[in-house]
């Protein structure tokens, strides 16, 4: 098997997060998207020690599975994977991609472990509150695109008016904003010339229907006072590029006037950002209308959500999966007087639903200051007065934080646990953790570092956040099989050490 070989084969199973094994004539081949029983065209991409990568060419014949995919952007969008798949048979893929990935590592345990069956979401289809469009074009200097972009593309954007997996309200909201900016010919960011306007569009909706709409642009106003925008006042930059805001907001307005929009508009926010990564932040946000904040409920417990707050992107999976790490607490039964660390907390919702069931200090360390600053607030709100938040990096914090919890609960960002965060964690030597994993392949690799450290997992459950995508949670139940001591020693071990002694206790054999 020779790069750019042509092939056709047999995907046997798809692999975590969407990475087919084509099985052909030459042996199996990974292929990114292609999917269980279907029979696909792919060239070869490269083949290094005996493994050969692919790029998909073409389905030739669908699984017998399949069905007609509901949303009209299914397989040119890059957001979506399992559009043509019944939602039964998605989840039943999930469950083995976590099995499969799981396995291996919990295998070297002696005790046994129960893997729960996946749970899936109450919701499939209209379930995101929050979705991040970005503007550019849907061919080389085609018209102006705003949308997700174009599967194996990085510049390319397909305008996702009909999303299935986001309310009608979204595809409403994009189509007034391209109304206005494309009509005017205001010119998008270019990501590699860094010269342009027009960055993203952040949508947030409650399940209640309150929306917050986040236009993103660069800081170029020199941009904007093109022929189509001098009409609205006089050449004067300041006075076009606020001219443009304001007709902006009116006609976001209109929508919800004229129901075109079953939501309630609470908030529209210009928000400025010069860097250069195309990650969506803020050099300065300016409010053009009402506030920059929405309000959900999630377990019985109002919260408010603000334009960077961290928050589950699916409200009614996220009660699912809140149920679960509450429910595997609860079984453990009494955790005497100690605090409960709820390590990366966002916007505090475990933290908050940890302290709403037990009287013991709830401590959330979060280091997006605005998401601190909105979990103080959320327990304000609650009436909640035995949890407090700190602002900073886990990695830092955990440092001022000596004294030993009765339970600490975990829920990092998709790369998982920092490498010299993880001995710090260990070094509390506490006899339960609850891991909440939204990227297996990192779960994988934590795991391996609890189990040397003398865990063992008890339970796992995957649950599926993201329907119709090729990402899944998993929620893990961990005991110490160590920890016997009363008190917590903070011994300070760095990185270099932790890693250093357990390579030496390897090479010993023990």
């Amino acid at each position: 098997m020779k790069k750019g070989m042509e092939k056709i084969g047999k995907v046997l199973r798809t692999d975590y997060p969407n990475k087919g094994i084509v099985m052909t004539d030459e042996g199996p081949v990974k292929v990114a998207c292609a999917l269980p029983g279907q029979t696909v065209r792919i060239t070869i991409k490269k083949v290094r020690n005996g493994n050969a990568e692919g790029i998909l060419r073409e389905v030739v014949e669908n699984a017998d599975i399949e069905i007609e995919p509901a949303c009209p952007h299914a397989g040119r969008c890059g957001g979506c994977l399992y559009q043509t798949y019944p939602y039964e048979e998605e989840i039943r893929i999930k469950e083995g991609q976590v099995r499969r990935l799981t396995e291996p590592v919990l295998k070297s345990q002696e005790s046994p472990y129960v893997f729960e069956d996946i749970l899936g979401s109450p919701v499939h289809d209209g379930y995101r509150n929050k979705m991040e469009f970005s503007f550019g074009d849907s061919y080389k200097d085609g018209p102006l695109a705003l949308g997700m972009h174009v599967r194996r593309s990085m510049y390319d954007i397909e305008t996702v008016t009909g999303c299935c997996i986001a309310d009608p309200d979204y595809g409403q909201i994009i189509e007034c904003t391209l109304g206005v900016f494309g009509s005017r010919h205001i010119p998008y960011y270019h990501r590699n010339t860094h010269i342009g306007y027009l960055r993203h569009l952040l949508v947030r909706r409650t399940r209640t229907g309150e929306i917050l709409i986040g236009l993103v642009t660069s800081g170029q106003k020199e941009t904007v006072s093109g022929s189509g925008v001098t009409d609205l006042v006089n050449n004067e930059l300041e006075d076009t590029e606020e001219a443009l805001m304001s007709l902006y907001k009116d006609e976001l307005l209109k929508l919800e006037s004229n129901g075109v929009i079953s939501g309630h508009i609470r908030g529209i926010l210009h928000i400025i950002n010069d860097s250069v990564s195309d990650a969506v932040k803020a050099d300065r946000i300016d409010i053009l209308y009402g506030e920059d904040y929405i309000t959900e409920n999630l377990c019985g417990l109002d919260f408010k959500i603000s334009t960077f707050s961290f928050f589950q992107t699916n409200t009614y999976g996220a009660e699912v999966l809140y149920g679960k790490v509450k429910e595997y607490v609860e079984s453990l039964g009494d955790l005497g007087d100690g605090a409960i660390y709820d390590l990366y907390s966002g916007t505090g919702t475990i933290t908050q639903i940890m302290a709403g069931c037990t009287t013991a200090e709830c401590v959330g360390v979060e280091i997006v200051e605005e998401a601190v600053e909105a979990a103080r607030d959320n327990a304000r709100r609650n009436g909640l007065n035995n949890c407090r938040f700190i602002a900073g990096d886990v990695l830092k914090v955990l440092d001022e934080l000596t004294d030993k919890p009765s339970l600490i609960i975990l829920d990092p960002p998709r790369e998982g646990i920092h490498p010299k965060a993880m001995p710090k964690i260990l070094s509390y030597g506490v006899e339960h953790i609850i891991y909440v994993s939204c990227k297996t392949t990192s779960l994988v690799n934590d795991l391996q570092s609890f189990l040397e450290a003398g865990y063992e997992v008890r339970k796992l459950c995957p649950i599926d956040q993201f329907p119709r995508t090729g990402n899944i949670e998993t929620v893990v139940q961990l005991i110490n099989q160590n920890a016997k001591a009363k008190h917590h020693v903070n011994i300070g071990v760095d990185a270099e050490d932790y890693y250093r002694i357990k390579d030496s206790e390897k090479k010993k054999g023990r």
